[in-house]
């Protein structure tokens, strides 16, 4: 029988004459597979036909202009990758030149297919970042004059429309060395300084803004510019150019602020760095999405480090945690914490949560921390309070407890249940169903439910009181 298995080794006993007869069955029809059984043999023959091959399916996808659905574009898809990886494989290790020319083709490719695509599951990008990365790995072999490549960056970063040149200049750095650097920033430098022209301007004409087409070319001219500017100066270790690029405002943005903070770090200048966290934290002081500030926290953690400021850093560890109750803040603290007063400070952490206001918080850090007996208790004391729509939160943490602690799980359950059918949510019906069910499994468990309603009675009630949403029963009866 291992024989009959379909595998290489089995299928190379057949011999090159019937498994050429099974290619031509198999591609005869596939327009896909004959291009790859094409550009296989062109393999065979040397790069220089791999790339006369490759090139000529470039100008086909460059031309084409019919729409790829959903139902072909997992096809699709995977026709880019092999387009790449005949690059990497058939042509790089051979000829660095030609493999370099032929991804940085593939990268401009990205208008015409984008405009034919939706990648809202982001695979597309995904390979346009896999040929950049190949980029950055032949960028060391590569042969070019590094003024001829400067000017051939600029000109492809401000003719990208769909960001697929992001990181060029990360990745051929080496390939420009200090001068090619210097060029790079001084003919950036003139196109800004020129504005745009009435070619550019025109692109902007017809499209509804809200400011003029030359305003809007200027606009995204000057963009271009501090991106490449800023890209140069991180290449060159400058991180007073990479900085000049925002204004003091700008500075205290939380978006910006680490970043910048983050340069100055690696430079040594780690003051500097604490005051622009300072400044950007006290900015965005009271602001609800301060809380989400996780990088600014982490690079504002590491100066309070590398201050000596030791007191400082465990005070802003524990505010950070009693905000957030962000896990990774209350492991710092601790181990900050003299030996065995840690025991006492998780104790105490571990109690302000089951208090926190945010009860889909407190869930969330005491199922990961992980104290699943105090998540239980504080899901039986605090049932009315839970939000059945934080489903991912909730399902979650049914999971986890229904074993040990079933109650805990069918309650959560529950709040999901009730959550979906009175807000009539006929997309979560089949998840609503099955969180029922697993109620009823877990109800043999449950020896008291306290206060709650035991199973027979919640499931009367809901049906009473959603007898109408038939879609509903359906899925739960089969």
């Amino acid at each position: 029988m291992a024989k009959k298995t379909l595998n290489a080794e089995n299928l190379e006993t057949l011999g090159a004459e019937r498994l050429a007869g099974l290619v031509m069955d198999l591609v005869r029809g596939n327009a896909a597979l004959q291009r790859r059984a094409r550009m296989e043999l062109s393999a065979a023959q040397g790069p220089k036909d791999i790339a006369a091959d490759l090139r000529k399916r470039f100008v086909s996808l460059r031309r084409s202009t019919s729409y790829v659905d959903w139902r072909k574009q997992k096809v699709f898809v995977k026709d880019l990758a092999s387009l790449l990886a005949m690059i990497e494989t058939g042509v790089a290790p051979q000829d660095a030149d030609e493999a370099f020319d032929l991804a940085w083709s593939f990268l401009q490719l990205a208008p015409s297919i984008h405009a034919r695509t939706d990648d809202s599951n982001g695979a597309i990008g995904d390979i346009l970042r896999d040929a950049m990365r190949l980029i950055a790995t032949l960028a060391s072999r590569i042969n070019v004059s590094r003024n001829v490549l400067a000017e051939r960056i600029l000109d492809a970063v401000a003719e990208a429309g769909y960001g697929e040149f992001d990181g060029i200049i990360p990745a051929l750095a080496a390939a420009l060395g200090p001068d090619g650097l210097d060029h790079l920033k001084t003919i950036t430098e003139a196109w800004a300084a020129a504005g745009p022209t009435a070619q550019e301007i025109a692109r902007y004409r017809g499209l509804g803004l809200m400011s003029s087409p030359e305003a809007s070319a200027r606009r995204n001219m000057d963009s271009t510019r501090s991106i490449i500017l800023a890209d140069v100066a991180d290449a060159q270790g400058d991180v007073d150019a990479y900085m000049a690029r925002y204004s003091a405002e700008q500075l205290t943005y939380g978006t910006i602020a680490p970043d910048v903070a983050r340069r100055l770090l690696d430079a040594g200048r780690v003051q500097e760095a604490f005051d622009i966290l300072t400044r950007a934290r006290n900015a965005e002081a009271g602001q609800a999405m301060r809380l989400f500030r996780y990088d600014l926290d982490a690079v504002y953690e590491e100066c309070l480090e590398k201050l000596g400021t030791r007191e400082d850093l465990k005070q802003h560890l524990w505010e950070t945690f009693t905000q957030t109750l962000q896990g990774i803040a209350l492991r710092k603290y601790l181990k900050l914490m003299p030996a065995f007063d840690d025991i006492e400070a998780e104790d105490r952490a571990l109690a302000l949560a089951e208090t926190h206001p945010h009860l889909g918080a407190a869930i969330h850090f005491l199922i990961g921390w992980p104290d699943h007996s105090r998540a239980a208790r504080m899901i039986a004391a605090r049932a009315d309070e839970l939000d059945g729509n934080a489903y991912e939160t909730l399902t979650t943490a049914a999971d986890t407890l229904a074993a040990a602690h079933p109650l805990a799980a069918t309650l959560l359950r529950r709040a999901m249940i009730q959550d979906t059918l009175t807000g009539a949510k006929s997309t979560r019906y089949r998840h609503a169903a099955r969180h029922l069910a697993e109620c009823q499994a877990s109800d043999a468990a449950i020896d008291d439910y306290g206060s709650a309603a035991s199973h027979t009675q919640f499931a009367r009630t809901l049906r009473q009181t959603h007898a109408r949403k038939s879609g509903f029963w359906q899925l739960l009866e089969g």
